[in-house]
C-alpha cells in the first residue's frame, strides 16, 4: 500500500516531532508551544488554511482536494495535551520539565496526524476537503467540547469526525473498534456530610460523620450491585475522604468525600444521578446527620455511529490487516465525545504493544505505531472522498 510505503520514509521525520512534544509537555489549555509548532508545521506542508485559537488554544489546518467542487468534508482530530505525572521512563527525550508527562501518548497522536497532514497536502489524492483538528484539554478539560462551541464544525463544514487512540496490550499495528458505546460517560460528585463533633470519648454527644460517611460509602456499592441492570455497565466510586480534623481524638464536625461515575447509557446515567442523592441524603438523615450532594456532569458516552465505524474499520484493515471490529467497551472516558454528540463518526484504538498502562509514569508511546497510525488518518481521507 502506498500510504504506508510513504510514511515509513517519513517516520524519522515524525519521530522526531513526536520526541520534541514528548520533551515539552504542556496541560489543559496551556499548550501554547506544542500548538505554534502544529500551526507552524501545517503552514509549511502548503496546507491551505491555518487557523490557531480555536476552543481557546486548538488548531485547525484545512487540506482540500483535487476537485474544485466542496465534496464531502470529514474532520481527523488528534489531542494534543499531556498530564501532570513525573516522568519515569528513563529515555533520552524524557520530559524536560518537572511534573508534567505525556503519558497518554498524545504527542504520538499529534504526531501522527501532522504525518497524515504532510502526506496529504504533497498528494491530495482525494476529491473533498479534511479538517485535521488538533485539539487541546482532553485530560479533564473539555478542550473537545470548547472547539464545538467555538462552532469549529459549522464554520468548516464538517460532516463527519474520527479520531484515534493507541492502547497498551493491543499489538503495535493492530486496530480495535466497536459501534455504539465506546467509551463512558465520566461524572463526578461531592458529598459534605454535617454532623456535630466533639471528643472521641464522648461519641454519645457526637453525631460521628465518619461514622455515618462509611454507611454512605457502603450504601453507594448497592447503585450498580442492586439498583440497575446488571447486564448494564456501571462503576460509583468514593475516591477521597477529608475530615476538618487531623487529630487522633477528635469526631469530625463534616466529612468530605469526592468520587466518580461511569457509566454507558444515557438513562442509566440519570437514574444513577438521582439514587446516589437518595441514598446520601436518607442515610444520613436516619443517622442523625445531614448531606449535601454536588453532583457534575462530565464527558458524555463515547458513541461511535455503526456506518462510519464499519468504515473506519474497513480502512484499517487495508492498513494493518489485523482489526477487532467488536473489541469490549472501556469505562474511561473521552472527549472526543463531544464532537461525536454533533457529527456521525468513528474514534478507534491503534496497538501500542506490551507498554506500561496510559497514565502510569513509566508509559512510553512506541514509534513504531506511527506508520499504522498515519496510513489510517490519511487513507480514511482518500477511501472516504476517492478522486475522480
Amino acid at each position: 500500500m502506498p500510504v504506508k510505503n510513504r510514511f515509513a520514509e517519513l517516520l524519522p521525520e515524525i519521530t522526531a516531532w513526536r520526541r520534541d512534544f514528548h520533551q515539552h509537555p504542556e496541560l489543559l489549555f496551556d499548550v501554547h508551544r506544542t500548538a505554534g509548532k502544529v500551526a507552524g508545521l501545517c503552514r509549511s506542508f502548503g496546507c491551505d488554511e491555518v487557523v490557531e485559537g480555536i476552543g481557546r488554544t486548538g488548531v485547525v489546518a484545512v487540506i482540500k482536494g483535487r476537485s474544485d467542487s466542496q465534496g464531502r468534508v470529514i474532520g481527523l482530530r488528534a489531542d494534543m495535551d499531556a498530564l501532570p505525572i513525573i516522568e519515569q521512563t528513563g529515555v533520552p527525550y524524557a520530559s524536560q520539565t518537572p511534573g508534567k508527562m505525556h503519558a497518554c501518548g498524545h504527542d504520538g497522536h499529534t504526531a501522527m496526524l501532522l504525518g497524515a497532514a504532510k502526506y496529504l497536502a504533497e498528494t491530495r489524492n482525494f476529491d473533498g476537503t479534511v479538517i485535521c483538528i488538533f485539539q487541546p484539554a482532553e485530560e479533564g478539560g473539555g478542550g473537545g467540547r470548547e472547539m464545538v462551541k467555538d462552532g469549529m464544525l459549522s464554520r468548516w463544514g464538517v460532516q463527519e469526525v474520527y479520531g484515534m487512540h493507541n492502547m497498551p496490550g493491543i499489538p503495535v499495528g493492530h486496530f480495535a473498534i466497536r459501534p455504539g458505546a465506546m467509551m463512558a460517560a465520566a461524572d463526578q460528585f461531592e458529598i459534605v456530610v454535617t454532623g456535630k463533633g466533639g471528643h472521641a470519648a464522648k461519641p454519645h454527644e457526637c453525631v460521628d460523620t465518619t461514622v455515618v460517611s462509611a454507611h454512605i460509602i457502603v450504601a453507594l456499592q448497592t447503585v450498580a450491585s442492586r439498583n440497575v441492570d446488571p447486564l448494564k455497565q456501571i462503576v460509583v466510586s468514593v475516591c477521597t475522604v477529608e475530615t476538618d480534623s487531623t487529630a487522633h481524638n477528635v469526631i469530625p464536625q463534616v466529612v468530605k468525600m469526592k468520587g466518580t461515575v461511569r457509566t454507558m447509557d444515557h438513562q442509566v446515567q440519570d437514574f444513577v444521578e438521582a439514587r446516589i442523592a437518595q441514598i446520601v441524603e436518607g442515610t444520613a438523615l436516619a443517622l442523625g446527620a445531614r448531606a449535601e450532594v454536588h453532583y457534575q456532569r462530565g464527558y458524555p458516552v463515547t458513541i461511535n455511529t455503526p456506518e462510519n465505524t464499519g468504515f473506519a474499520a474497513d480502512v484499517a484493515r487495508k492498513v494493518s490487516g489485523v482489526v477487532d471490529s467488536d473489541t469490549p467497551p472501556l469505562m474511561g472516558a473521552e472527549d472526543f465525545s463531544f464532537m461525536l454528540n454533533e457529527r456521525p463518526g468513528a474514534y478507534i484504538f491503534l496497538g501500542n504493544g506490551d507498554t506500561a498502562m496510559v497514565h502510569h509514569p513509566a508509559y512510553n508511546f512506541d514509534d513504531t505505531a506511527i506508520p499504522f497510525g498515519s496510513s489510517w488518518y490519511a487513507e480514511m481521507a482518500e477511501s472516504r472522498m476517492p478522486a475522480a
